[in-house]
């Protein structure tokens, strides 16, 4: 990908929700919620402090994560939507 985001942002591909229930109720599109489920794909050099220093990321490429509802700002990228947020918005990382 020709994107790489800068300093403690990461750039995210949601992962869609089942459409169907548990027991086996097809969702409706309309009835839907953004997924708040994602897949890494590409993360900045990590946050940079006054004096210079730079702060590593703790997360990378490829790690699934959690995120808030409302978190991020939807891009598209070589044709595909992505969202890109700050390191801080990502509420944790999945197994």
């Amino acid at each position: 990908m020709a994107f790489r985001p800068l300093h403690d942002r990461v750039l995210v591909r949601r992962i869609e929700a089942d459409e169907k229930t548990a027991g086996g109720i097809i969702i409706p599109d309309s009835a839907k919620e953004k997924p708040s489920e994602g897949e890494i794909v590409s993360v900045g050099s990590g946050a940079r402090a006054e004096n210079g220093t730079v702060t590593p990321m703790d997360l990378k490429a490829g790690d699934r994560v959690l995120f808030g509802k409302w978190s991020g700002t939807e891009v598209k990228v070589d044709g595909e939507d992505l969202l890109i947020m700050k390191e801080s918005d990502v509420l944790g990382v999945i197994g």
